[in-house]
């Protein structure tokens, strides 16, 4: 049996909109076989949803600067690993968070995944919702100034070498993108290649031509 209740948010795949990825989904109807329903697509089906022991671990989600705390319930024998991504419910907002670090209950060391038994806090980031610096040179080929920015774009959101993009009044060229430690699944840490792409949850920093003056003294 489940111990969960009508109301409650879980986090499971959907088989209509992500097959592969949990999102959270609304408990209709509690027990051994649930009725569930999907917050991004509505779809309502039914999930074998068992009941285990659980514990309270710490979780930190950061998010543009700031840092938001809660506590989730886990199984104590779960293993947990930076790079790991799952759905953080907090007071504020409901999160999808990439763990990238581990604070063990002795504290001697941060491990690259544990049992979360062993854990004190995990710490994550938000990649729903993400901020991706930008260093901009002149498109007049001189590379002795540059200017910095901050786009601010959904995590799955694609960054591709080569495509022009623009942003408010910002209007640049892609020209190099770098990925960040804790993605996953790259072949390279950097590209530079045009149609190499990544996503903006993966992107530590993005390289580029500006579109929109020749001259740096017009900043």
């Amino acid at each position: 049996m489940s111990d969960l209740d009508a109301g409650d948010t879980v986090a499971l795949t959907c088989p209509a909109c992500s097959p592969h990825d949990d999102t959270v989904h609304e408990v209709l109807k509690p027990g051994g076989t649930a009725t569930v329903r999907c917050n991004d697509c509505e779809h309502v089906h039914k999930e074998t949803i068992e009941s285990t022991t659980t514990v309270e671990k710490r979780v930190i989600v950061s998010q543009g600067g700031e840092s938001v705390s809660t506590h989730i319930d886990v199984d104590p024998e779960e293993q947990v690993a930076v790079g790991d991504e799952f759905i953080v419910d907090t007071p504020e907002a409901i999160f999808q968070a990439r763990v990238t670090s581990l604070e063990l209950q002795d504290g001697d060391a941060r491990p690259d995944s544990a049992v979360m038994e062993g854990i004190e806090a995990i710490w994550t980031r938000a990649v729903d919702n993400v901020s991706v610096n930008v260093t901009l040179h002149p498109n007049d080929g001189s590379r002795d100034e540059s200017r910095s920015l901050t786009i601010n774009v959904p995590g799955d959101y694609e960054l591709s070498v080569g495509a022009t993009e623009s942003f408010g009044d910002d209007e640049f060229t892609i020209t190099g993108l770098l990925v960040r430690d804790d993605a996953e699944g790259y072949r390279f840490d950097q590209f530079d290649e045009d149609g190499d792409m990544i996503y903006a949850k993966d992107c530590k920093r993005v390289y580029g031509v500006d579109e929109q003056t020749t001259a740096w003294s017009a900043w």
